[in-house]
This record gives structure tokens, C-alpha cells and sequence, in this order.
């Protein structure tokens, strides 16, 4: 299993560009400008960034990865107390250890400090090229102060992330230095679009971060007991077995009702964002605290999207319930989520890490899934006529045809005859009746109904696409069978496909790969 930083088998230090220095410099502001898109949190609260924040990003023709490091806060000698802190260095020196060149970011107003000495120390201990990016010189007048930074030994240059200025000249030196581009089948802006890309979403203190670093065998993101220790959503790219996956460790969300700084709110919206990209979603609920209402609303959020879903609940080791018990108690807390598979883990004794990934491939092929035209409207066609549907002014509800428009989520469009005769129940029922035949474990299936056009001879006619034959209506009071049922496919009738689609979304039960 490997974690991509486009770093050359031979082990010489890739396209890699590291962006470090103390806190509340601007480094995020200068990454965010660097990517042209904003993607790491920037505000005046320093310590924001935590983790490394790594991104593919293209400046002109050229392709590199950048990454956003926390702010170094000690001294040289000085004991680091607080074990985030500890770990905010961490990061940041295992950027360093990647970067062929590294941004150094400093703060022009307030000139040269002994925490930029340090840094400076350490960058010359890790043997990057560095540059100076004298941040905060938003006019001309302000260049002639960052020459302060000289006594560093590092060209620099005066730049301001806050208007754009600066960013040419130092982007011109800093691609200069980075190692030969080597052309990739498939390299481009778009080249991230094959990745499964999967968020990693749940209440603080879940294990999200620990579950990450375990499945990389890497302290790739911080982990700390303290809530809310993620505070930025972190891609992560990863590789096994020749399949690529961006894995994307969100902050943990908080009630909106219980958020109290603009820090936590910008958390939230970016944990939201990272649902709405993801093409899974791994909801992850701790074992020793059960269901909460956030993990509800959570679910409620993945289910809105129309994102895969794989429940993975952490701390197992910890439980002292059977998974028999909590499945149960599961399916009770959040019904609406009961086709999707269940993995129990320990993200701190490794039980289970690697099945997650198993279930996450088993619901991205499920989202993926082509329905048969026929089969599914034998199916559908044998679920209408497996109970009576109530009529509305004495007319019956008449369902025409079904075809499948949609992946992930899997959209079904129905042609009937008027979808205000539709029960309210009714589409969740044909929704269950899919799940049975075709499996669609962990997939959300959205139904779309659409009322056939009719012609002045009063048949029905296909808006879009045209229906098979059917007889036409008869005014005798015989046998309506005809005309209530789909177009072919009659009760009783059934597809060894659709048997073969059978899945173990019927119940709760854990997910076995």
C-alpha cells in the first residue's frame, strides 16, 4: 500500500514543493493562491493548519504536488509540551523529507524573529532548495523591507497571497528547481478523476484519523485525544495493488447549534464539501457511545447527496455489547440507512482495518451497476401486482415503463399514466423491491416518475422514449391485468440475473468480504 507524493522509484525527491514556516504567516493564503482554488482554511486564529494538506496542482504547463504545512512553534532546544504541537512538526518535517523544493513563508511587517531562525535551521538541515516568500507586501513600498530577511541566506522574494502579487517571480524560480517532468499516460488536470475517492466522515474523536494512519501504516495525519484535532479536510492519495484512492479525512463535525468559532463553521462547510465530491462515504460511529443525533443528521447528509455508503463502526475492542445487539439497535436509530453495510473495527489493534476497504470496492461497484431494461421492469412489474394499489377518484394507477437514467446514485425514471395518484409510500416499496432482486447494497436509489403523454385518440405515447407495444385499451370490464402492468414482464415471471443480484442488504448483518 502506498501513498503517492510523486516521489521517483529511485527514491531521488519528486515534484514536490513544500510550503513552511511559524504560525500566522499566511502559509495557508499562499497555498490557496499557489492552487488557484481555496482549499485550505485561512483565518487570523493562529495554529489552524494541523496536518499537511496535500494537493495535485498545475502552475501553467507544469505539474507538481504542493503542500501546506502547520506553523512550527518551538524553539530550538525547547521541549514541546503539547502533543499536538509535536505533531504539527512531525508533519511538517515529513514534508520536508519529501520536498525538492520548499517555499519558506515569512511575514514582511514583522520582520526577522527568532522562530524564523529556527525554521531556517531546520530547512538547511533537511538540504531543499528554499525560498524566501516575504509574504504581506501588498505595495512596492514594503520590498525594500523584506532585504531583513537576507541574514537567512535564501533568495527571497516579496510577494502578497492576500492580492496575487509576487507569485510569477517566485513560481518562475521555484519550478526551475523542481526535478525534470516526466510525462504520464493519462497526466493532466484531470488525471485524479479514475480515483475512487472516499470521505471519511463522524462525530470528533471517532478514530477517522487513526483509521487512516493505520490502513497507511504511516502517521500521515495528526491524532491526538483531544476533539476537534482535525480541523481542515485532508485528501490523502493512495495506491494498492495498482487501484488508486484518495482517502479524505474530514474534521469532526459538531452540531450547528454547539459551533462556536468561525474556525469550527469553516470546518463544517469544508467536511460538507468533502461529502459532495466523494464518491463514497465511510460513516464512522463510535462503539462505546452508540447513535447520536449528529450521527443521524450526518446520515441524513450522506442520503441527500446520493453518496454510496459503507458504516463502519471504530473502538470495537472497547464494546461491550455483541454486534448482533448493536445491529439491531442500529436498524432502529437509523432505518433510513438499512441497506447499507455494516464493518465493525479497531482502528488501534488493526481489527478489521483492511475489510473496511474491501466494502468500500464491494458499494462503488454496486453504485456503478447497469439494470437491465427487461429484467428491471419484470421486476418492478412484479412488484405492482403483488399488492393492490389504492385507487384515487375511482381511477387505478397504471405504470407504463421503467428505465434506468442514473449511476451513483442509481436513478430509475417510471412512466405512468398521472403521478398524482401516486401513494406516498408506494415508491419506497418499489425501491425495496429493486433492492431485493438487484442487491444495490450501500447505494442510494432515487426513483423518478413521469407521466406519459397521451394522444388525442386517448393511448399513451412515450415522451422520450417509446414504450413496447401494448394492446389497447378495451372498454369491456374484463381482466385489467393488461393494462396495469408494465408493458411485458407478468407476475410470477423471473430473472436468473435478477436472482443472481440477490444481496445481503436483507438484513443487517456485518459486512463479510
Amino acid at each position: 500500500m502506498d501513498s503517492e507524493t510523486d516521489r521517483p522509484e529511485n527514491g531521488a525527491k519528486g515534484r514536490v514543493v513544500a510550503i513552511v514556516g511559524r504560525p500566522n504567516v499566511g502559509k495557508s493564503a499562499v497555498f490557496n493562491r499557489i492552487a488557484r482554488q481555496r482549499i485550505a482554511i485561512v483565518h487570523a486564529e493562529s495554529g489552524v493548519t494541523r496536518d499537511r494538506l496535500m494537493r495535485e496542482v498545475f502552475w501553467g504547463d507544469q505539474r507538481f504536488t504542493l503542500i501546506d504545512t502547520g506553523g512550527i512553534m518551538n524553539i530550538d532546544n525547547e521541549r514541546i509540551r503539547d502533543r499536538i504541537d509535536a505533531g504539527i512538526r512531525m508533519q511538517a518535517e515529513a514534508a520536508l523529507g519529501d520536498a525538492a523544493v520548499v517555499v519558506f513563508v515569512v511575514d514582511v511587517h514583522e520582520g526577522l524573529t527568532p522562530m524564523d531562525q529556527e525554521v531556517a535551521g531546520i530547512l538547511r538541515r533537511a538540504g531543499a532548495e528554499v525560498f524566501v516568500a516575504a509574504n504581506k507586501a501588498d505595495s512596492p513600498e514594503f520590498d525594500d523591507a523584506s532585504a531583513d530577511f537576507a541574514k537567512l541566506g535564501f533568495p527571497i522574494h516579496p510577494i502578497s497571497a492576500l492580492h496575487g502579487r509576487g507569485f510569477e517571480r517566485l513560481m518562475e524560480d521555484v519550478l526551475k528547481r523542481l526535478p525534470p517532468q516526466v510525462e504520464e499516460f493519462g497526466a493532466g488536470p484531470g488525471d485524479r478523476e479514475h480515483d475512487l475517492c472516499v470521505a471519511i466522515v463522524g462525530r470528533p474523536n471517532a478514530g477517522k484519523s487513526s483509521y487512516v494512519n493505520k490502513l497507511l501504516h504511516a502517521e500521515r495525519v495528526l491524532v491526538s485525544d483531544v476533539q476537534g484535532t482535525t480541523r481542515d479536510s485532508i485528501d490523502v492519495p493512495f495506491s494498492v495493488e495498482g487501484r488508486r484512492y484518495t482517502l479524505i479525512d474530514t474534521a469532526g463535525a459538531r452540531r450547528e447549534t454547539r459551533i462556536d468559532t468561525a474556525v469550527e463553521r469553516y470546518s463544517r462547510m469544508r467536511m460538507q464539501e468533502s461529502v459532495a465530491r466523494a464518491d463514497i462515504v465511510v460513516l464512522m460511529l463510535d462503539a462505546t457511545r452508540g447513535v447520536g443525533l449528529l450521527d443521524k443528521q450526518l446520515a441524513s447528509l450522506v442520503v441527500e447527496q446520493g453518496k454510496g455508503c459503507v458504516i463502519v463502526v471504530n473502538k470495537w475492542d472497547l464494546a461491550d455489547t455483541t454486534e448482533a445487539a448493536f445491529s439491531e439497535k442500529l436498524a432502529y436509530e437509523i432505518k433510513f440507512m438499512a441497506y447499507c453495510p455494516i464493518v465493525y473495527m479497531s482502528a488501534a489493534t488493526g481489527m478489521n482495518v483492511g475489510k473496511v476497504l474491501a466494502a468500500i470496492e464491494h458499494v462503488a461497484a454496486q453504485c456503478r451497476a447497469t439494470l437491465p431494461t427487461g429484467i428491471l421492469n419484470r421486476v418492478l412489474s412484479k412488484a405492482y401486482e403483488s399488492i393492490g394499489v389504492p385507487n384515487k377518484a375511482g381511477r387505478p394507477l397504471r405504470m407504463y415503463y421503467a428505465t434506468q437514467v442514473g449511476v451513483n446514485p442509481i436513478v430509475v425514471r417510471i412512466f405512468i399514466n398521472d403521478p398524482k395518484r401516486l401513494p406516498g409510500n408506494y415508491s419506497q416499496f418499489l425501491v425495496n423491491s429493486l433492492r431485493r432482486e438487484f442487491g444495490l447494497e450501500g447505494v442510494v436509489v432515487r426513483l423518478q416518475f413521469r407521466e406519459r403523454a397521451r394522444t388525442s385518440a386517448g393511448r399513451g405515447s412515450g415522451s422520450s422514449s417509446k414504450p413496447a407495444s401494448r394492446p389497447p385499451s378495451s372498454s369491456k370490464p374484463k381482466s385489467t391485468s393488461k393494462s396495469r402492468s408494465f408493458a411485458k414482464g407478468r407476475a410470477g415471471s423471473k430473472s436468473k440475473s435478477a436472482s443472481k443480484g440477490r444481496s445481503a442488504a436483507k438484513g443487517r448483518a456485518p459486512y463479510k468480504s
